[in-house]
């Protein structure tokens, strides 16, 4: 038996692996501080990915004839190799480009990211993180002066008096964190905010807590408006204010401006429910004699144009009510992919070095290049977030080749039909995954790579704990770890930078370069975890004589990492969504999870349970519109918007709002949800705007086997060429 952890969300629940005939697991849960003994579908059925009947186990080279044929390691990576360097020799450095993922061990991530930058030497790297915790990222570090998911232990939410989760659905997305939230519902304190009735919605019913439903793509204005009440009417802790922060006057000036009835008018959250909110998360302040309140974002209100002012709004809200560094209280966003954290934290970022370091700063680019054996000079710039990096490839100076590890971009990426034309009009698609992913499918080379239960590394979890994952199980012949294909690539390609293969020996490295960055994990190894199992970050090196730095649980206790330990209150102000309602587009799209799927679906959709339980994406439209639209339940139902079209079978509840539908994201196909969203961009974290759409919703009379066809959009003249999705949207 082998203790290990769920290769799925960020909460990382504890597993143990059982290794049984033929190549698989059985899985078990196992008693942790985060899932306390308990897993939700997902992970119970986690195993039955390893053994699934399409699983990659040889490579793949794209022939003449246009198909994947089998082939060997070293004739397909001497392929990648040849086609690399000659690309790069004709068009620089720069022609190549490394797209991640946010489930990758730290170890693939930090080796990654310095084969981008050592031996493609290419300033092309980001990865699908950047669809994830980018405006919860960019948010904290401006104010708080650190990124980490939850500065806090999760259990400390049990002893909360009031809790404030916007954009977030855990009951759905982690649903064995939700018992961290028993103490404060049987409180009266959970508050959510999201436009939907969700399960975790619903878990303020019968006195249990509030759920504040505004307009979609208005939660900035709603916390502006709960600035406001909280200055105007004393309930702010001026002592917190005065000895911890800065910028008081300005953001005082700046929610003046949303007096409760204009904050009504935007949001459509009536001035009583926004005075009741404001008031309940004040009595739970410390300040004022509660037990402890909580304000936690989710990517319910992060995947916006203004992702990053609706965090820096939420943990304006938090100071003010001075709960940041204090125990039983506190700001945080709720990351959503297995290792999201660790991902961004050691090089996978366009703008990072490992240990959540600028790549601008100079004495980092010379503290990362001596561990590297590098010339600091040599160490590229930064690049562009994963959006702009896929409107790019392909284009006149943009990359002509892309390789992409742990990420299905052509489901999970914004404006997704534009996304299959740039992938496209590339000379070179190279792909690591276990699955063939509707991305790998369209590669013209694809390297089989090992699972979770296959490998032995680390994750970091959304309260910042290092995990150790371990190898239960042999992969099968033929597949290798992103480890031996990156070391193979730079020997190919003629580097003398050293690429170890074993991932203690990795972590180690890791360690070293992230030492004295704001994500320290130089006080760590392999060797320790798997006596200490886990460690909150930072956790530097012991000095000479000292005992080993025992982790830090809850960041801010003494003071915020900024010169003067002051956190910074931010002003910002709501512009709403870039694309609002409007005639032609009279409706609200927004887009989630569902219990049984994860992401793009590419390891659920293989799973038989979880397929039953969601064979297909269901819109969720309201009687009232679904009636104005004449829609029964049952009907197929055409969604348009300038990026295309998608169909689905529409499922009529009250949970959603007259306004708007939602469609969960998961399937590719017709169905899927990313052939609608918009590609625009947060300015400052480079999030796109997933979470809200203007829509037009039809009545769809084809067939149902539409439902999976690929090339529903040429059949409806709404092709990719479509306004607005040219170079990805």
């Amino acid at each position: 038996m082998t203790a290990s952890h769920c290769p799925y969300c960020a909460l990382q629940c504890a597993q143990t692996l059982t290794a049984h005939a033929p190549d698989g697991v059985a899985v078990t849960a196992r008693v942790f501080p985060t899932n306390r003994g308990g897993m939700c579908q997902k992970g119970w059925t986690s195993g039955s990915v390893l053994t699934a009947t399409d699983r990659l186990r040889t490579p793949l080279v794209r022939g003449t004839d246009g198909e994947l044929h089998a082939a060997t390691w070293d004739d397909a990576l001497d392929l990648v190799a040849s086609r690399i360097a000659a690309l790069q020799a004709e068009s620089g450095p720069d022609t190549i480009a490394v797209f991640g993922g946010g489930g990758l061990t730290n170890e693939k991530a930090y080796a990654l990211g310095k084969f981008a930058r050592t031996v493609l030497r290419t300033r092309f790297i980001d990865y699908n993180g950047r669809f994830c915790m980018a405006s919860a990222a960019a948010g904290a570090n401006r104010t708080l002066g650190v990124d980490r998911g939850l500065p806090f232990p999760l259990a400390d939410l049990g002893g909360a008096q009031a809790v404030l989760l916007l954009g977030s659905n855990l009951a759905e997305t982690m649903p064995p964190a939700v018992q961290h939230l028993a103490g404060v519902r049987a409180r009266g304190g959970l508050v959510v905010v999201d436009p939907r009735r969700s399960a975790t919605a619903s878990l303020t019913a019968d006195g249990a807590g509030l759920h504040v439903q505004p307009v979609p793509g208005t939660d900035l204005a709603l916390l502006l408006g709960l600035a406001h009440v909280v200055l105007a009417d004393g309930l702010a802790d001026t002592d917190y204010l005065a000895a911890r922060t800065t910028g008081l006057e300005e953001l005082r000036r700046s929610a003046a401006t949303w007096w409760p009835e204009r904050t009504e008018l935007v949001t459509g959250v009536d001035v009583p429910t926004l005075r009741r909110l404001a008031h309940l998360l004040a009595a739970a302040s410390p300040s004022r004699g509660g037990s402890g309140a909580y304000v936690l974002t989710g990517r319910g209100v992060e995947q916006s144009s203004q992702g990053t002012a609706t965090v820096t709004a939420a943990i304006n809200l938090s100071l003010l009510l001075g709960l940041p560094g204090r125990v039983g209280s506190g700001y945080g966003a709720i990351t959503g992919q297995g290792n999201g954290q660790g991902g961004r934290e050691h090089g996978q970022k366009s703008d990072q070095l490992p240990g959540y370091r600028s790549i601008e700063d100079d004495a980092a680019r010379a503290h990362v290049a001596r561990v590297w054996g590098v010339d600091p000079m040599t160490i590229p710039r930064s690049g562009v977030p994963a959006v702009e990096l896929l409107r790019r490839l392909g284009t006149d100076g943009g990359p002509r080749a892309l390789l992409v590890h742990g990420s299905n971009v052509v489901v999970s990426a914004p404006a997704a039909r534009g996304v299959r034309d740039r992938l496209a009009a590339l000379d070179l698609l190279v792909v690591c995954d276990f699955l063939p992913s509707e991305t790998a499918l369209l590669a013209d080379v694809v390297l089989p790579v090992t699972q979770w239960a296959e490998e032995e590394g680390t994750m970091t979890s959304l309260e910042g704990r290092v995990l150790r994952r371990r190898r239960a199980i042999a992969p099968p012949p033929g597949v290798r770890s992103e480890l031996e294909v990156v070391a193979d690539l730079a020997r190919r390609l003629g580097s003398t930078v050293a690429f170890p293969t074993e991932p203690a020996v990795v972590f180690d490295e890791l360690a070293r370069a992230s030492a004295g960055g704001r994500a320290d994990y130089s006080g760590l190894s392999h060797a320790r975890l798997d006596v200490e199992d886990d460690l909150f970050w930072p956790v530097p090196a012991a000095s000479d004589g000292a005992a080993s730095h025992p982790g830090t649980p809850r960041l801010f206790l003494d003071a915020f990492p900024w010169p003067d330990g002051r956190a910074r209150l931010v002003p910002v102000q709501h512009v709403g969504p870039t694309e609002d309602v409007h005639p032609g587009a009279p409706t609200y799209l927004v887009t989630g999870r569902v219990l049984a799927h994860y992401q793009s679906g590419a390891q659920t959709r293989r799973v038989a349970e979880l397929v039953a339980s969601a064979p297909e994406p269901l819109l969720e439209i309201h009687p009232l519109l679904a009636d104005l639209l004449d829609v029964e339940p049952g009907d197929l139902v055409r969604l348009t918007t300038p990026r295309g079209t998608a169909v689905a079978r529409a499922h009529l509840t009250t949970d959603v709002r007259p306004d708007t539908v939602f469609l969960p994201f998961h399937w590719s196909g017709a169905g899927s949800a990313n052939r609608l969203t918009t590609d625009a961009t947060d300015p400052i974290s480079g999030m796109p705007e997933f979470k809200v759409c203007a829509v037009e919703v039809a009545r769809w009379e084809g067939s149902v086997d539409v439902l999976d066809d690929e090339s529903l959009l040429d059949e409806l003249g709404v092709g990719a060429t479509a306004a607005g999705v040219g170079a990805v949207g």
